[in-house]
């Protein structure tokens, strides 16, 4: 692995669509952790979406082009980091279905994938970083998002981050591992079943008595989040990078009133 002349690894931060459009606040948190563990960061302006929702449809031909771009954009940097394990498992373990074949492109595509991480179990197993003198006053509950857990093992990373943060409490959340009912475009192609995932997730959610929902996919938090909000519950929803970076303490997701 090739440092900067400081030592620090170069990190290329791939923002993700959703956090761009919908949650800044998650790549700022993010940025801020990563410098505090010791990295240097880039934003690439040349990232474009990671080519899921086109892949997750069956145009492998635009998902080949759009995948192409973020190899191209990112393939400079000893680590690419992503505060998504949905976008961070498209990169890691789907590209490589796109470039069978492709002598010219397989070999940075494979690149590019192998030193691709989702953000907290970067931050846990490769930077071997602890938060220290982080508060967050409240009980949380805990959502596991599909792709973290099942395709890059992120488990006990965010565990192990959240139980250095004071004041914080987990409770364990029955089904933490089950769809949320997002899916990328599996909610536009399925709405009312989507609809129906959500709705038994946010009755186990509010089942926990827990005042603050956390995981690590604004894809999946913004789904339960809304639900929460259109159900009138006062449950507030952080994507955990939020926690760890002393920045949990605005509007929560979904939600337009300051915490309080």
């Amino acid at each position: 692995m090739s440092h900067n002349k400081k030592g620090k690894p170069k990190i290329g931060f791939f923002v993700t669509c959703i956090v761009n459009a919908m949650r800044p606040n998650i790549g700022f948190a993010s940025i801020k952790v990563l410098k505090q563990a010791g990295c240097d960061i880039e934003v690439p302006r040349a990232q474009t979406c990671c080519g899921q929702p086109a892949f997750n449809s069956g145009d492998d031909d635009s998902t080949r082009a759009i995948a192409k771009q973020v190899i191209a954009a990112f393939e400079k940097y000893d680590y690419v980091v992503v505060p998504s394990g949905s976008c961070a498992s498209m990169i890691r373990c789907h590209y490589d279905e796109l470039f069978e074949g492709d002598s010219e492109w397989k070999s940075r595509q494979q690149a590019v994938s192998d030193k691709t991480w989702e953000l907290l179990s970067f931050l846990t197993d490769i930077m071997d970083y602890r938060p220290k003198g982080i508060f967050y006053n409240g009980m949380a509950t805990y959502h596991d998002s599909c792709s973290g857990l099942r395709d890059l093992d992120v488990y006990n990373q965010p565990r192990a981050l959240l139980g250095e943060v004071e004041g914080l409490s987990l409770t364990a959340l029955q089904g933490n591992d089950e769809c949320c009912g997002f899916g990328g475009t599996f909610c536009v192609k399925y709405p009312d079943v989507s609809g129906a995932i959500v709705s038994d997730k946010v009755e186990k959610i509010e089942a926990t008595g827990a005042d603050t929902l956390l995981g690590g996919d604004m894809g999946c938090l913004m789904n339960m989040a809304g639900k929460l909000s259109r159900e009138g519950s006062d449950v507030k929803a952080y994507h955990t990078i939020e926690v760890l970076a002393g920045m949990a303490e605005g509007p929560a997701i979904c939600k337009s009133e300051n915490r309080k």
